[in-house]
């Protein structure tokens, strides 16, 4: 995963670099790309490799291998340090970055992701994706109309009831976007043993999590749980709201968001 993977970004200040999860691709923030940039920051969010225009990894997806790739990222746009923020899978790649490359993060925010704290959190997460693309893939004609279908399914299954129906709506769009090769073979990872939840308490950095009220993948007890590890973190759960709160609740998301980034004194960009 040596080569530099697409991203969009705008504005300029303090770096705020953003992983979306594996049911997206960049547009999972496309609301706080244009937010964070009118507020005085860079916004970049990437595709990860085999997202989007991405090529797919030669060896396979491993989370050790997707943190080498944001901070190589990082690197080739001379970025010594940077917010990161990371939903669902990409709470999980944010988090092996902080530790991994520790002098790159200057704080973390994980979003309705993370990794799980036992065996029946991650195979309901991951189980219930493989099944339902499965299905999919199986009666759909062409991979435009199956995505299609699955990602129908998935939002009508994972988003909360006071969801706001752009936010769905463009959820909609970014998982039809999704290659489903890649998917499934992001999905086989995190079926994989990891020691990512038990290297947790070794993440120095501040860290803000945000939960979806009624999120049946990621649930506030299991974010708070994943809080209770970290050394210096904060959970907030959003009523009413499911697995995307930054595209079902833009508003409160954001607003969350940049009360945790005011606390960063930002001087690094």
């Amino acid at each position: 995963m040596s080569l530099i993977p697409n991203f969009a970004m705008l504005g300029s200040g303090p770096t705020v670099l953003m992983l979306h999860d594996a049911d997206t691709d960049h547009l999972g923030f496309a609301p706080q790309v244009e937010l964070l940039a009118s507020q005085g920051y860079r916004a970049i969010a990437w595709d990860m490799p085999g997202y989007h225009a991405n090529p797919p990894p030669y060896g396979g997806y491993s989370l050790k291998a997707l943190a080498a790739t944001a901070d190589g990222l990082l690197e080739a746009m001379k970025i010594g340090r940077a917010h990161v923020v990371g939903h669902g899978l990409g709470a999980m790649v944010a988090a092996e970055l902080a530790l991994r490359h520790p002098t790159r993060v200057r704080s973390l925010t994980l979003v309705a992701g993370g990794p799980a704290l036992d065996a029946n959190a991650q195979q309901h997460w991951v189980h219930s994706r493989q099944q339902l693309l499965a299905q999919c893939l199986q009666h759909a004609s062409t991979e435009a109309v199956q995505m299609q279908r699955f990602a129908e399914l998935l939002v009508q299954l994972q988003s909360g009831q006071q969801a706001l129906p752009e936010g769905l709506q463009l959820a909609r769009h970014a998982i039809t976007q999704i290659q489903p090769l890649a998917f499934g073979r992001m999905l086989e990872m995190l079926a994989g043993p990891s020691t990512l939840a038990e290297r947790l308490p070794h993440i120095s950095q501040r860290c803000l999590l945000v939960s979806g009220g009624q999120d049946v993948c990621m649930p506030p007890q299991h974010m708070q749980a994943l809080a209770d590890q970290l050394p210096e973190a904060r959970h907030h759960s959003l009523d009413g709201i499911g697995h995307w709160p930054q595209l079902e609740n833009p508003d409160a998301f954001e607003g969350l968001l940049l009360d945790f980034l005011a606390t960063q004194k930002a001087t690094v960009h």
